[in-house]
Formats: C-alpha cells, structure tokens, sequence
C-alpha cells in the first residue's frame, strides 16, 4: 500500500481566505455536526487534484 497525501504544491490548501478542509494528509471537508456544509469549490478543486496526483503516482509505479 501507497499513502498519497495532498502535497504541498497544491496551493489552495494553504490560504486563509475561507474555512476550509485540505492538509498534507489529504482533501476533505468541513461539513458541520448536521452535515449543513456542503464542499466549497477550494475543497473541490483539491479533491480532483489529489486524484489527478494519485493517478499519476500509480501509472509510475505499476505502468
């Protein structure tokens, strides 16, 4: 197994405009105890990142 983290050329993780999930350990969310927060397009955009990141990271290692 391959642990692949958020890294931290994904910029978006970083700014302090907007409460927002996102860490070296991965995306994510804040959804609130309720579930009354929906995933904002930062968490989004760090979402298809890190699966873009994964893919690539996989083709390297399997092909």
């Amino acid at each position: 197994m391959v642990v692949v983290g958020l890294p931290y050329s994904e910029a978006r993780q970083m700014g302090l405009d907007e409460i927002k999930g996102g860490s070296p350990y991965g995306a994510s969310t804040i959804a609130g105890g309720a579930g009354e927060r929906q995933p904002s397009e930062q968490e989004l955009g760090m979402a298809a990142f890190r699966g873009k990141h994964v893919a690539t990271i996989a083709t390297k290692l399997f092909g």
